[in-house]
């Protein structure tokens, strides 16, 4: 099974319990089925968009941590500048 396919299983999965609970053919409380199923969507999205944003300021926190990346950009910027140079573009 590709990752895929495997990503498209568990979305499948959640996806259809979701729908289910909100359907109401999952017994729940009432102040659960009212309250709670409605707005997982929105909570799993923010969740998400936050995981994301701490993955984002992990790495940029920790970019000096990595010197082959940080070598790696500071010599493409260099080919970039000399390219520029031989276009008649003057950079600083």
């Amino acid at each position: 099974m590709t990752r895929a396919q495997q990503q498209l299983s568990i979305g499948l999965l959640i996806s259809s319990v979701y729908m289910a609970a909100l359907l109401g053919l999952i017994p729940l409380p009432t102040k659960i089925q009212d309250d709670v199923v409605p707005y997982l969507p929105f909570w799993a999205l923010i969740t998400f968009g936050c995981l994301l944003l701490f993955q984002l300021g992990w790495g940029v926190f920790s970019f000096n941590d990595v010197p082959e990346a940080h070598d790696e950009l500071m010599k493409e910027i260099q080919e970039a500048r000399e390219d520029l140079t031989r276009k008649g573009v003057e950079v600083d």
